[in-house]
């Protein structure tokens, strides 16, 4: 099954062309649709089954009243921006080392990932 990957406006270029060199399937809101607000950002990842890969904290609170479905997910990034030079590969090379993104809220931070199931539409919200 091939993961499916969304990258918010935010996301970096250098990253976005790494992940696609890596062979990800990857959609670009920067090019695709600039300017799109987060609701209607989030309500794409899921019509397309697509994780979002943003810099935006945003999402977490937008994706826990929306009950993503299973087949979506997030993936928060809180790191240091790696340098121009880097970024690309080291992004590419977090996202590659898994596979498990769908229906979790991940949140990527030094030295660690943290995944949190994101509740269904069908789940009651703790």
């Amino acid at each position: 099954m091939t993961v499916r990957f969304l990258a918010d406006e935010n996301f970096p270029g250098d990253a976005v062309a790494a992940l696609r060199m890596a062979g990800h399937d990857l959609d670009w809101v920067r090019t695709d649709a600039p300017g799109s607000l987060d609701p209607d950002v989030l309500a794409r990842a899921v019509r397309e089954n697509r994780i979002l890969l943003t810099f935006d904290k945003d999402f977490g609170e937008l994706a826990w009243r929306a009950g993503l479905r299973a087949t979506s997910g997030i993936v928060l990034f809180r790191l240091p921006m790696p340098s121009p030079a880097e970024v690309g590969s080291a992004i590419a090379g977090i996202i590659g080392a898994r596979k498990d993104w769908a229906g979790q809220f991940s949140v990527v931070e030094p030295g660690r990932v943290r995944m949190r199931p994101l509740p269904s539409k069908d789940q009651p919200h703790s």
